[in-house]
């Protein structure tokens, strides 16, 4: 079956109708758009495991139910599937694996990948489609300190998901999560839920020993460490007193996908605020912010801030970014950050 045929098996009205039900659970981060790809995809993976089991004749769907187990999806089919339909040319084979690793992060699916093949199922149990849920609060997050004890799993994880797919090693992660929070706490903050306490968003800012510094002047990958299989770590961190520390590495800094919209990302950022306040009393000499985005999006929230590109990764569009430390303590991040979009 070719996956832009979808809506001869699958009629349109019956995929707005699954769409405005998914709108109406309460689902951070689940756009419209979303919903529809979501929608469609459930479909023709419905559609794949009947012909893959056997059924010589398929009829048109008139609704959705579970699939068994995992269902073989490249990313061409998804590719299709999402934006064949529409006469644009918009969307990629990338931008639809993409969309498939948000639909993962939204809980709407499962993906396992062996190294060859692509499969996906749909995540059990399923929200209650027959019954749109009442509307409920947003859900709340404050900002508080990293705890090594509670906070390390779910942040290694989250991290791994976003950074790591093909390599994840969230316990290698969390083990260096917790060995800095003994280092230097006071770097290491969480944007917490309110609700149920876990982690949704998380920052790190690491002190850098002057003996380090040289490293934000050689090309990126060679101050890897938390997202490769390094042994050493390339930087060293600053002892608390330190005059001749006058850097800030920000190893990490993350919200996970479904709580990234604005009011949130304004919170940690300015939250940073804060940590450097109480860093400075510390290493009185801090003055520079150094930071290695590894994601498009990240340099673009990075450029949007107000950071620069200083070293780039020859061949590869990775690259230092840096700002003053002076300059972050008075930006208003609200108005830095209304050009760009956010869920």
């Amino acid at each position: 079956m070719n996956p832009t045929s979808i809506d001869q098996w699958f009629p349109l009205e019956q995929q707005r109708k699954y769409v405005s039900l998914l709108k109406g659970q309460v689902r951070v981060g689940l756009t419209r758009c979303r919903a529809e790809y979501f929608v469609r995809l459930w479909a023709y993976l419905l559609l794949k495991q009947q012909r893959e089991l056997g059924m010589r004749s398929l009829r048109p769907l008139s609704e959705l139910h579970p699939l068994k187990g995992f269902v073989p999806c490249t990313h061409r089919e998804a590719y299709e599937l999402f934006y064949g339909h529409k006469d644009s040319h918009r969307g990629s084979e990338r931008a639809a694996g993409m969309m498939i690793d948000k639909l993962v992060d939204l809980g709407l699916i499962d993906k396992d990948f062996d190294g060859n093949t692509t499969c996906i199922r749909i995540r059990s149990p399923l929200p209650d489609l027959d019954h749109s849920a009442p509307s409920e609060e947003p859900i709340q997050l404050v900002p508080d300190a990293f705890n090594p004890r509670t906070d390390a799993i779910p942040a290694a994880n989250f991290f791994v998901r976003l950074y790591l797919r093909n390599r994840p090693n969230p316990q290698r992660t969390a083990t260096i999560l917790r060995r800095w929070a003994q280092l230097y706490p006071t770097g290491m903050r969480v944007l917490r839920r309110y609700d149920n306490q876990n982690p949704a968003g998380f920052y790190v800012f690491y002190p850098v020993a002057a003996e380090s510094e040289n490293n934000f002047f050689l090309p990126p990958h060679k101050s890897f460490y938390l997202n490769s299989a390094a042994e050493t770590d390339p930087m060293k961190i600053a002892v608390p007193g330190d005059h001749n520390c006058t850097s800030i590495f920000i190893r990490c800094w993350q919200i996970d996908s479904p709580y990234k919209q604005l009011i949130n990302v304004c919170k940690l950022l300015e939250d940073g605020k804060k940590t450097l306040t109480s860093m400075l009393a510390d290493f009185p000499n801090l003055c520079d912010i150094y930071a290695l985005p590894l994601h498009p999006a990240q340099e673009q929230l990075a450029s949007a801030v107000g950071f620069q590109k200083t070293t780039q990764q020859p061949q590869q569009s990775l690259s230092w970014m840096y700002m003053a430390v002076d300059k972050y303590l008075t930006l208003d991040f609200e108005q830095a950050l209304s050009v760009l979009k956010f869920d």
